[in-house]
């Protein structure tokens, strides 16, 4: 009885992932502009104590089909077998395996990265901006992370590299996570 009261009372904190204030936004190189986009769809899981790494969480799913960039025709095209194949590859997810805390509110989260059916380490470089007492909803925290990092979409298998080989689109897709979540108390 003393150990499951123990575990519970060294249980992470859960936050429920706040989708209105969260976000996978993107942008890419297209011939001589910056093409921006997100995704619409997305769910996750944030588990996360800075005193308790070893059992915080990050794990995000993205639906590929809900990628935005503001043009249909455009958005369409991604979601063909061209690039993402969102009728086949319906989601992308990333899972924490490891957390390291580098200082100054920023920590690296190596995890698996599910891209076109293929598994892949990663690593998401995120801030923690801050905890405190929610202003607007009562008696929950509000937590927020943000990163950034640049990955070649071409590594991942997102495009054969034929279009990029023509000039028009680039391979490295600079990535921005924005969240915030509330606390599950």
């Amino acid at each position: 009885m003393l150990l499951a009261a123990q575990t519970v009372l060294g249980a992470v904190q859960g936050w429920e992932l706040d989708k209105a204030h969260s976000n996978f936004y993107f942008s890419i190189d297209h011939i001589f502009s910056k093409v921006h986009g997100h995704f619409s769809e997305f769910s996750g899981e944030v588990k996360f104590d800075p005193a308790n790494l070893a059992e915080s969480r990050f794990f995000f799913e993205i639906k590929t089909g809900s990628i935005n960039t503001g043009i249909a025709k455009r958005d369409k095209h991604l979601q063909s077998v061209d690039f993402f194949d969102a009728g086949t590859f319906p989601v992308i997810t990333f899972e924490s395996v490891k957390i390291t805390d580098l200082g100054n509110n920023v920590y690296q989260v190596l995890g698996k990265f599910s891209v076109k059916g293929k598994v892949y380490d990663l690593m998401l470089p995120l801030t923690l901006a801050g905890v405190q007492d929610h202003p607007a909803v009562k008696n929950k925290e509000v937590i927020g992370f943000n990163g950034e990092l640049i990955i070649d979409r071409l590594d991942y298998n997102v495009g054969s590299g034929k279009f990029y080989e023509m000039g028009l689109v680039g391979k490295d897709v600079k990535i921005l996570v924005t969240m915030e979540a509330l606390s599950n108390k």
